[in-house]
């Protein structure tokens, strides 16, 4: 072997790291292996493992992070790369990278993700590992994510939970985050999208190429890897869960860029916006069976409870199915228009629903709703007209002409909701995406 043998989990602190013998008495060796398997590599295109670590003034931990990533790929002949992607880094972080042989891309824009994407970008290996440079992820587990990747996964998710297997080390992370935004946040990734992970933040996995040029990700913030794991639960993807250990940040310099409040609300936002199902349709559907059951109380006059429901409930029952029927047009909309982008797979019960209701038949039933609803309400306009439009029954007519004015305004909504339903699934062609 071209290194002194470690024991397989031992962790390197940032000052260990520098004095001890396997980086010292091997560094020549290991920097002469892997440039011969870098050139070899370059020159027949046979890069299997991209490392990519986004940067911003991580020069406390990015060498250690570097030098354990090309460690692993020597220990187990692992043909790889290490890119490091640099976000504006301004304490050298760059040059340090480059010491220990890793590849630097720019992002000129700010944010995670789209470091990310620039350092994924550049990536020239087959599967991509990432994970970030402040030494809290342990490089030297990279073969776990690259056996699983070998496997024919498409993900490989690390988790550094105990119910996946994983590890937190005292001090590394904080207790809100361990014991309750990390595990509410997954408990609703596997809910909203059957995501099978224990573990939606942590920020060390592996996926193919491939995968994620098929994913077409479009977020440039902390939601990048938040996006990677929904899509690909959406798009039915082979998803792998690793354990792995989770240590104390390694930096000095500076605290985490990670921002407890902002960054949780931000994903919460993300996952209600990639399910209109959750955020629309479900909403909606509530609405209208509590309207619904207002009306089959209110309409006859029942009395539950003690209580006697009169036109008052039936007013606010209509209320309930107008904003419910409302919440569920805006879910068909949001769930037409994120295919026709590319935001979410294709659904095949929502093609057959496509199918039934159809533009001319959602006219119809608009126009047949409109018509009985106007009708309902010249049924009062002659009651009053008998009564040579004087006053008329409160509880009576009110029975009448609120139905009416919740079916005319319904009808009128439905026949414009079905002309723009069409126009939504009017999709440009492939070619032109």
């Amino acid at each position: 072997p071209l290194l002194p043998a470690a024991p397989p989990q031992t962790y390197l602190s940032p000052r260990a790291v520098g004095r001890h013998p396997c980086y010292k008495s091997a560094a020549a060796a290991t920097g002469r292996a892997m440039n011969e398997t870098k050139l070899i590599a370059e020159a027949t295109g046979d890069i299997e493992v991209s490392v990519v670590m986004p940067c911003l003034n991580e020069a406390d931990t990015v060498g250690i992070c570097v030098a354990k990533a090309r460690r692993s790929f020597v220990e187990h002949n692992i043909v790889g790369e290490v890119i490091v992607a640099d976000n504006g880094s301004t304490d050298g972080s760059t040059d340090l990278a480059r010491q220990e042989g890793a590849r630097v891309v720019h992002a000129a824009a700010r944010g995670y993700g789209n470091a990310l994407t620039a350092g994924i970008a550049a990536a020239r290996g087959r599967f991509v590992i990432m994970g970030d440079s402040d030494d809290s992820y342990d490089f030297l587990e990279v073969p776990k994510f690259v056996a699983k990747l070998r496997q024919g996964y498409d993900l490989v998710q690390g988790c550094r939970f105990p119910a996946g297997g994983g590890r937190i080390m005292p001090g590394a992370m904080p207790f809100l985050h361990r014991l309750l935004g990390n595990p509410m946040l997954s408990g609703m990734a596997r809910q909203m999208f059957h995501a099978p992970i224990h573990d939606v933040y942590c920020g060390m996995r592996g996926f193919t190429k491939t995968l994620y040029d098929r994913l077409d990700q479009r977020c440039t913030g902390m939601e990048f890897a938040t996006e990677m794991i929904i899509k690909s639960s959406l798009h039915a993807v082979r998803i792998a869960e690793v354990p792995i250990t989770l240590h104390p940040d390694g930096r000095r310099s500076h605290g985490s860029h990670l921002r407890t409040f902002r960054d949780g609300w931000r994903t919460v936002r993300f996952f209600m916006l990639y399910s209109p199902r959750w955020l629309f349709l479900v909403p909606g559907v509530i609405l209208l069976l509590l309207g619904l059951v207002g009306y089959g109380l209110a309409l006859p006059g029942r009395t539950v409870f003690g209580a006697t429901l009169d036109v008052h409930t039936l007013l606010s029952a209509s209320m309930f199915i107008f904003l419910g029927y409302q919440t569920i047009l805006f879910a068909l909309f949001t769930k037409i228009f994120a295919i026709g982008e590319g935001l979410l797979p294709e659904d095949s019960r929502l093609a057959r629903l496509a199918r039934i209701f159809t533009l001319e038949r959602g006219i119809l039933l608009g126009l047949l709703a409109t018509i009985f609803g106007l009708a309902l309400i010249g049924r009062v306009a002659w009651l009053w007209a008998a009564a040579d439009f004087g006053a008329l029954s409160y509880p009576t007519t009110m029975r009448w002409i609120v139905p009416g004015v919740l079916l005319t305004i319904l009808g009128f909504q439905t026949v414009l909701a079905s002309f723009f339903l069409s126009i939504l699934a009017m999709r440009r062609p492939s070619v032109a995406r």
